[in-house]
Order: structure tokens, then C-alpha cells, then sequence
């Protein structure tokens, strides 16, 4: 059962913000810093506590005066509802979703059930409350893979999986909301984010993880596919910044020039975790396995319109992988069965106890 909004008398604040999803992997690090740079904004962390997520990320903030945990889930909508009216909230960030890949090609209905079905319930209840700004993460992934041609935010969406067409969907319902209502909705679409507290069935701190452990990297197919990895701070402010400056009916990528193959990225790993430059040394730490069923090479994306707001990544690549990798070192076991992740293939667990209507 979700818990229920509290109604006792809080402080009065300035703004009251809702994020959805913050005990996630981005949504905590954002949690973190508008806790600590906005004193008079009350920052409402609403998360239904699954796998991928963990309290432990937010324990530098948990007992500050703006901070407030209430968990519950997305797609209930008279808590939904309820929430918004208890809570008086101003502003949306709508991380929460479902968002691993290669499990959406086995719990396709599952990921639609969260990522757009639970945005609808969300926009519904903040355009009902008249809240004044709801910003929806989205992914460069609802572009589809490209070769050659960069994206930018006026690019059709052409996505190639289960979770990119959920999130794409999801996209649509919000922006019906400028459309119709003009409700004051932006969309963000960022390359692949990295750092401390994400969940390791990602590429980085699965490939981290299995090394630490003395196992190989899983590669995909051949591991010529290319992403662009954006450190966790330089995300958090690019949401600050739209938080600030983004404009109601707009989409901003928020995206990297700094791009590496996943054969790349392994060796990379391989070299400051097993200290070697061999080649033949890397090759025995990598294992070639099936790729999943679609598998983009590249999504190259222009960020011209962040940047024309004041926004550029700053953390170099060695730097935030060597943070990184420390991280990992001590918290790989924040969340439960954590060990699960680091399979080739995704395991069904994670959605035992959905119950989709």
C-alpha cells in the first residue's frame, strides 16, 4: 500500500516542489542539491521504493527542515490526487519510470503501465491543481539510433525499444497539455547519465561492479555501439537551470560531445580496476555475449538550446569515472539483491508484484 500525504501544519515556504522518483538514481542527486541550494523551497520526494531505488542516496538530506519523504506510486490516482491537495505543491520534476531496456523487451505492458499511464495521472492531477511548472524527464532515446545525423529537439522520434516508445508516448500526453491547456509543461531529453547511486543493472556500474568482483564484462553483441555519458552533477544542473530558465512548451536536450564505444568503455574500466594496458590482459576481461533485440549504435545530440541558457558539461570524463568507481566500491550493496543486476539478461523479479489493471 502507497503511504498517505501527511496533513500535519508544516513550515511555510516559498515553493513547494514535487520529485517524482527521487530515491532513483538522478532524481536523488537532483533531491540533494535542491535541498542544500534552496533553504525556502520545501523539496517532496515521492517514490514508490522499488528495486532500483534506495534511501541511502538521500541520507546527507533526510533529516533537513525542506526535505520530505512520502512514498507512493504514480499511477494511483486518488492518491495522486490527494497528494497534490495535502501538499499545495508549485512545481513538478517527474522523474519516476521504469527505465531499463533491456528489461522492457520482456514487461513491454509493465514499462507503458508506469512510464505513460503514470504520467498521464501525474500531469492530470498537476494541470488540475494549476501547478506553475512541470518539467518531464524524457531520454535521447526516443530519437531512435542514428550513423551520422545529430539530433536536435525538433528531430522526429523514431524509438527502437519498448521503454524509448513508452517514454515517447508519455512525451506526447504532456505536451497535449501545452497544446490544449497551455499548462507550463518543458520535456528534457539527456545522453546517458553516470555517477554514484545508480542501480548497477546499467552499462557503467555493472561493468564497475562485475570487475570489483573479480568477473568479466558482459559485452552486448559486437560493443560497437557508441553512447555519450554525462556525469551526475553536470545533470543536476542542467535541471536547475531549466528549473530557472526553462520556457513552458519547450523541449531541451541535455546532452555530451564526449562519446565511447562500449568495447571502449570495458577496456577503459579494465585499465584503472585491474591496472593493465595489455590488450590481451583487456580481452580476458571481457565476455561476448548475444545482443539484446534492437540495439541503437549512437545518439548523437545537439545541446544548442541548454547552452543557449548557460548550460555546459564541466566534469571531465576521468575525473567523474574515478569518483565513480569509488563510490561503488562501498555502496554496491545499497540496494536489495543487487547481485541480480550484474547478470548478461535481466532477470523478471523486479515486476513479481505489479499488479497492472
Amino acid at each position: 500500500m502507497s503511504g498517505s500525504p501527511a496533513r500535519e501544519e508544516v513550515p511555510r515556504f516559498e515553493k513547494r516542489l514535487l520529485v517524482t522518483g527521487g530515491a532513483g538514481f538522478i532524481a536523488s542527486h537532483v533531491v540533494v542539491s535542491l535541498v542544500r541550494n534552496y533553504p525556502n523551497y520545501l523539496i517532496i520526494n515521492l517514490d514508490k521504493l522499488d528495486y532500483c531505488a534506495s534511501l541511502k542516496n538521500l541520507e546527507t538530506v533526510s533529516e533537513k527542515e525542506n526535505y520530505k519523504f512520502i512514498q507512493g506510486d504514480i499511477c494511483e490516482p486518488h492518491f495522486i490526487k490527494q497528494l497534490f491537495e495535502t501538499e499545495k505543491i508549485d512545481i513538478v520534476l517527474h522523474f519516476a519510470a521504469q527505465t531499463h531496456v533491456d528489461l522492457s523487451f520482456w514487461h513491454a505492458l509493465e514499462f507503458t503501465y508506469v512510464n505513460v499511464y503514470g504520467t498521464n495521472v501525474l500531469v492530470a492531477a498537476a494541470h488540475e491543481a494549476n501547478v506553475e511548472k512541470f518539467v518531464y524527464v524524457s531520454t535521447d532515446e526516443v530519437y531512435g539510433g542514428s550513423t551520422d545525423q545529430e539530433f536536435d529537439e525538433s528531430s522526429p522520434k523514431c524509438p527502437t525499444n519498448p521503454y524509448a516508445s513508452s517514454k515517447a508516448a508519455a512525451e506526447c500526453f504532456v505536451q497535449s497539455y501545452w497544446e490544449r491547456y497551455q499548462f507550463p509543461v518543458v520535456i528534457t531529453r539527456s545522453s546517458n547519465v553516470y555517477g554514484p547511486h545508480q542501480y548497477p543493472e546499467k552499462v557503467i556500474p555493472k561493468f564497475i561492479s562485475l570487475l570489483q568482483q573479480n568477473r568479466k564484462c558482459c559485452i552486448h553483441g559486437s560493443g560497437l555501439q557508441r553512447r555519450n555519458f554525462l556525469y551526475a552533477t553536470d545533470v543536476v544542473e542542467a535541471f536547475l537551470t531549466v528549473l530557472k530558465e526553462g520556457k513552458p512548451g519547450e523541449i531541451y536536450n541535455i546532452g555530451t560531445n564526449f562519446e565511447m564505444s562500449i568495447i571502449q568503455l570495458a577496456k577503459e574500466l579494465i585499465h584503472l580496476i585491474k591496472k593493465t594496458s595489455s590488450e590481451s590482459e583487456m580481452e580476458h576481461w571481457m565476455d561476448y555475449v548475444k545482443d539484446r533485440p534492437t540495439n541503437d549504435l549512437r545518439y548523437p545530440m545537439s545541446s544548442e538550446k541548454m547552452h543557449n541558457l548557460g548550460w555546459r558539461p564541466k566534469v571531465p570524463w576521468k575525473e567523474g569515472i574515478k569518483k565513480t568507481i569509488e563510490w561503488y566500491k562501498e555502496n554496491f550493496h545499497n540496494w536489495k539483491n543487487a547481485e541480480k543486476a550484474l547478470e548478461p539478461f535481466p532477470v523478471t523479479e523486479p515486476f513479481a508484484q505489479l499488479n497492472v489493471p
